[in-house]
């Protein structure tokens, strides 16, 4: 037997304590931030994740690219394709597997990143002075945690 709605929505907590909502409306807010840096530059949101993923080696395979990003397989092809087409990456055969396809970053796609970044890291530093260092670096500590705690054993 299910529970009459009113006692459902009483177990259900409050809307604005949502942590997908709250999660959410926080990356909205610091997008905003960057997003007209990236739009003067010509580059989407999830380009420039691409571009920054690559500039971590030499070169990495498809789908690390695509875990390291949080996007999905076939926006990640389209977003490839596009990088490609602007001579911001290379994509090539892994050697001893041809199916498996390695992605870099060329050299005009580093000239954009050194174009972009040095906005991109006034803006963090923007962010920072409003929101205060020592409740930034908080921030950061705990973001970096949650996944990996949320990965931990549940505990009953």
């Amino acid at each position: 037997m299910t529970p009459p709605a009113d006692a459902a929505r009483a177990q259900l907590r409050a809307f604005s304590r949502s942590l997908p909502m709250l999660l959410l409306r926080s990356h909205q807010a610091v997008m905003a931030e960057f997003r007209p840096i990236l739009r003067e530059h010509g580059i989407t949101e999830q380009q420039w994740r691409v571009l920054r993923a690559l500039t971590t080696a030499d070169s990495l395979r498809v789908s690390r690219v695509g875990a390291l990003t949080l996007i999905s397989g076939p926006s990640l092809t389209r977003i490839l394709k596009a990088l490609d087409e602007r001579g911001f990456v290379e994509r090539r055969a892994e050697p001893g597997d041809q199916r498996a396809a390695l992605i870099s970053i060329t050299p005009a796609g580093r000239k954009l990143i050194d174009t972009v970044a040095p906005h991109s890291e006034r803006r963090y530093r923007t962010i920072a002075r409003r929101i205060g260092q020592r409740d930034i670096d908080t921030l950061y500590r705990l973001l970096e945690a949650l996944p990996e705690r949320l990965r931990e054993p549940r505990r009953v």
